[in-house]
């Protein structure tokens, strides 16, 4: 049987003019590979084929020889004793022919059992060339699989890589950590000691206006009392002049949206109405969008697993760092209140929060396990004690971080798509699958409005709505590119914005009410102002 090398004829690369030789040698020993197992086989074939053919001359031969001794036989038929011994040489010769007709007889057999051990060895050379192109075809698609295991080994350890690193500067962080913390308890300390030594400070100045008291002959300790009130009593009336003042001045509030417009005093948004700038963000869609709190950042987050910084303040748009470590997707981001630490979700199942700054990564974040795939959520209260969470199974959940399950969810016409909350934490407001948006009243936990429009459709489970920062308004993207814009009090639309030619994502609204951002699933992020 072929070994492996011969089972294919190869091209020698040593030139143009040593393939015929190279050619003919593949074929020689192919030859000779293949030919070796029925050597054997071959000879013998070809000995009796030799026989054969001597047999077959010996018997024309007898032939000849017994047709002249009937001859002779005929010609001396007088001579009895001639006779008998021709009789006796003609019975000898038919013996014997009658021997090679059975010798004969014997090596034809012997050539149809051989013929047939041949084909039996064809046969079996032919499934054995058929299972070794088997092998040959199983052993490239093992060393193709090799090659991607090559390469996915490459990526683990490219991932390790960045989880080392990730690990080293938690271990930096943690170190730092301790150190603030042994620094703290230090302080605390001397604070401590402090504050003991100003209580004893105190006592002896008790005791001390306690003797001046005595001293002094007043008649009442009251007396005493409105003695030291007088010493303030030009910071007092300053106080209350300030009081007075402020009380004066009010502001006419719209009573059916009096709640949602208080404590945003100040705040004045507009509605956009023209493109301010537009620019390619990510390699791939983009998924979320979010201006941080002193509005010198906008934050983007894509299909290429990138949390993008932008700086737009100079009307034109200047990256400002890329924040990577995501395993897939960014899906939603969000700043701290500060502006000094971004937060990104990711479609690897976990959260990340980088520092604005320097981009590094820092954290990671809780898991609560909500029996839904959850699209959206924020925190309602300043200490992050209280989540709300929106979700493909139609629900709105409201979650305790110190118990392990969810209470009086709401329940939607359609999958939510994204939450937003007012600023006085009063409002919620939901985008939801069935091409509406909802706002609720946190307070009774019911609908208190719902906004559509013919042409505005929900373009993807992971769109976000957003409120303008003095509640006014509300954002959102449509399936058609289109920004629709409402108004909260009279429910109607104010404007709808159209330069996007892919599904628009996500809108998010400047600190200031000065721009609104949009983002969409053709990599665009455009920046609308009240202006060209």
């Amino acid at each position: 049987m072929a070994g492996d090398e011969s089972t294919s004829i190869t091209y020698n690369s040593g030139g143009l003019r040593s393939w015929r030789k190279n050619i003919i040698s593949q074929l020689r020993n192919r030859n000779r590979s293949q030919t070796y197992c029925f050597y054997d086989l071959i000879c013998l074939h070809n000995r009796l084929f030799e026989n054969a053919n001597t047999l077959r001359g010996e018997n024309l031969q007898l032939t000849v020889a017994n047709e002249k001794l009937r001859c002779e036989v005929g010609g001396n038929f007088g001579s009895s004793g001639a006779n008998a011994a021709l009789e006796a040489r003609l019975f000898a010769q038919s013996e014997e022919l009658m021997t090679l007709h059975k010798r004969r007889g014997e090596n034809t057999q012997q050539i149809v059992d051989l013929n047939n051990k041949m084909q039996e060895l064809m046969r079996d050379l032919q499934n054995k060339e058929s299972s070794l192109a088997e092998s040959l075809e199983f052993n490239a698609n093992l060393r193709t699989e090799l090659t991607f295991c090559i390469s996915e080994k490459r990526d683990l350890e490219g991932v390790n890589q960045i989880l080392r690193d990730e690990y080293q500067a938690l271990q930096l962080a943690f170190a730092s950590l301790e150190e603030k913390l042994r620094k703290a308890q230090e302080e605390n300390r001397q604070l401590v000691e402090r504050l003991i030594k100003l209580k004893a400070k105190d006592a002896e100045k008790m005791n001390e206006e306690n003797d001046n008291f005595l001293n002094e002959g007043f008649t009442s300790p009251t007396a005493f009392l409105m003695h030291k009130i007088s010493k303030f009593g030009k910071r007092q009336a300053k106080v209350q002049k300030d009081l007075e003042d402020a009380a004066k001045d009010t502001r006419a509030i719209s009573p059916d949206r009096a709640s949602l417009q208080e404590g945003l005093v100040g705040l004045c948004a507009s509605v956009p109405a023209n493109i301010y700038l537009k620019f390619s963000g990510h390699d791939g869609e983009i998924s979320a969008v979010k201006w941080s709190p002193d509005n010198r950042i906008l934050a983007t987050g894509g299909a290429d697993r990138k949390v993008k910084l932008w700086d737009i303040s100079k009307g034109s748009y200047e990256s400002k760092g890329n924040l990577v470590g995501s395993n897939a997707s960014v899906m939603s981001v969000d700043f701290d209140t500060t502006g000094n630490l971004i937060l990104g979700s990711s479609n690897d199942f976990a959260s990340r929060v980088w520092s604005v700054n320097d981009g590094r990564l820092r954290v990671s974040i809780e898991t609560k396990f909500a029996g839904s795939s959850c699209n959206d959520l924020v925190t309602s209260d300043g200490a992050g004690s209280t989540i709300i969470s929106g979700h493909f199974d139609k629900r709105i959940r409201f979650w305790d971080t110190r118990a392990e399950s969810s209470s009086n969810d709401i329940v939607l016409q359609g999958k939510v798509t994204s939450l937003d909350l007012s600023r006085d934490a009063n409002y919620l407001l939901s985008c939801v699958r069935d091409d509406t948006v909802k706002l609720l009243d946190l307070r009774m936990k019911q609908i208190v409005s719902s906004f559509s429009a013919d042409g505005f459709k929900v373009g993807c489970d992971w769109a976000r709505a957003t409120f303008s920062p003095d509640g006014q308004y509300i954002a959102v993207g449509s399936a058609d590119g289109s920004v629709f814009v409402w108004n909260v009090s009279t429910n109607k639309i104010e404007n709808v914005l159209k330069d996007h030619t892919f599904a628009v994502t996500a809108v998010a609204w400047h600190p200031h009410g000065t721009y609104l951002a949009s983002v969409d699933r053709a990599k665009m992020v455009a920046i609308w102002g009240d202006h060209v």
